[in-house]
């Protein structure tokens, strides 16, 4: 997959369409991202004990043939892969040719009890 946590998109179809937001997870195997702020729905929780009820905005994966990564230029673009001298891979916009800066992300890691 070629997108990954971090990446600027643009929504290019469904009701956020035109939208502009971050990718929070990628799901590879499923061929889905999770958009921040994008494609939310609700979820109603029932009472439980002590806690009352309630209703809870969720974002929803999204297919990624919906999603257009953003360039530089705040335009959408699609990625290439370069190899550099040293033998490594990076990604770059096809249509600017810049390659595409990789974001620290901090993984949450699983607590183990």
């Amino acid at each position: 997959m070629k997108l990954k946590i971090g990446d600027k998109v643009l929504v290019t179809s469904g009701k956020d369409k035109g939208k502009k937001s971050e990718i929070i997870a990628v799901f590879p195997t499923k061929d889905k991202v999770l958009v921040k702020d994008v494609n939310m729905y609700v979820k109603h929780v029932k009472p439980l004990m002590d806690r009352p009820g309630e209703k809870v905005r969720k974002e929803r994966s999204m297919s990624v043939a919906k999603v257009a990564i953003l360039n530089d230029k705040d335009q959408a673009d699609r990625i290439a892969y370069q190899l550099t001298a040293d033998g490594k891979k990076e990604r770059i916009f096809k249509k600017t040719g810049q390659i595409i800066k990789d974001q620290k992300v901090a993984v949450a890691k699983k607590k183990i009890i």
